[in-house]
């Protein structure tokens, strides 16, 4: 029931009207309820200022300028799964004019050029005819090739890919997250401490820029410092000053996006594990679990064509699972690594 509607029958008096179809949001009601952070627990200031205490006009703040105090309400949704659906409303999903959909819709793109693969279906094509093909093929007419695949193929290699991944999981989930953190554990913790380093000695600098700036600005006005010289050093020490904003920026978001693969991990393990209980694809279910699916060209090989699909699964990416030599290899590190403190302390 849409907030008008409910108003209307608790006696509440609205501006509007109400609706025909009293379960009829709007997109855009929708839309800022998806983006809305407020719903996680969090407080977030900041988002709008004015031009100044005399020109009321409302300027909207930049995200990266909000003030976000986390845990000030009672969260009605969990934070991982907002922020994962921030980043699937960055792939827009198109409904064709069958108004069907595939479950990798938004999910799929082209090996060689990187465009989006395009989800064909016609009133004419069956279910089983379904296909995707790249957005710069264009008939032909594009500067790429067609790298087409059909739907139902895709969600077979999909669904088998998905299988063995959860399969491997259940049995050998310590294997696994000890394949992960052998992979880039040790460097991500490595890089985020010293992104830490850098922002916090970026900031400090940026401080004393302005305290420097003060300075010479005094100095200047007093007669210390003459023109020429305070404009240079000026200069100077606002070209540091906004290079160091970038760096901090940039740096904050790729620390962001490290933290963030902690999150993703565990969307990972809990989607598999629900795929081990239900044995079939969802559309929750495979936006929790697959991150991008990469379609190359088809090759023709004894009269038959076949594809590479390249499917990077969330948090980890490409999996290559291990064969039972290697398992047991580092099941043994595993061991002994847990009993190597004992020892120790022994």
């Amino acid at each position: 029931m849409t907030p008008t509607a409910y108003f209307h029958s608790i006696g509440r008096k609205t501006s509007n009207p109400v609706p025909a179809n009293i379960y009829g949001w709007h997109e855009s009601t929708v839309e800022r309820i998806l983006e809305n952070q407020q719903y996680t627990g969090c407080t977030v200031n900041g988002k709008s200022t004015t031009v100044s205490y005399k020109v009321h006009k409302v300027i909207e703040n930049p995200k990266k300028e909000y003030q976000i105090i986390p845990n000030t309400q009672e969260a009605i949704i969990d934070e991982n799964v907002w922020l994962r659906v921030q980043e699937l409303r960055k792939n827009k999903r198109r409904p064709t004019k069958t108004n069907r959909k595939s479950l990798f819709s938004g999910l799929v793109f082209c090996a060689d050029c990187k465009s989006k693969l395009h989800f064909c279906a016609a009133k004419s094509l069956k279910r089983n005819q379904e296909f995707f093909r790249c957005a710069n093929y264009k008939d032909g007419r594009g500067n790429c090739t067609i790298h087409f695949i059909r739907d139902v193929v895709l969600e077979m290699i999909v669904k088998e890919a998905v299988a063995g991944l959860a399969d491997f999981v259940r049995c050998y989930e310590s294997v696994f997250l000890y394949m992960q953190k052998q992979k880039c554990g040790e460097f991500q913790k490595k890089r985020q401490q010293k992104l830490k380093l850098s922002i916090e000695s970026s900031r400090k600098r940026i401080a004393d820029l302005d305290k420097l700036f003060s300075r010479i600005y005094e100095d200047n006005v007093i007669g210390k410092l003459s023109d020429e010289r305070y404009a240079r050093m000026a200069e100077e020490y606002e070209s540091e000053q906004k290079e160091l904003l970038e760096k901090v920026k940039e740096e904050e978001k790729q620390l962001s996006e490290i933290e963030q693969k902690s999150v993703d991990m565990r969307l990972l393990l809990q989607g598999l594990r629900e795929f081990t209980d239900m044995k079939e694809l969802t559309p929750t279910i495979v936006n929790k679990l697959i991150r991008r699916i990469e379609v190359h060209n088809p090759e023709k090989k004894h009269a038959r064509k076949s594809v590479k699909v390249d499917i990077y699964f969330t948090a980890v990416g490409m999996v290559s699972l291990p064969d039972e030599q290697e398992i047991r290899r580092m099941m043994e590190q595993i061991r002994s690594a847990s009993l190597l403190p004992k020892q120790l302390t022994a």
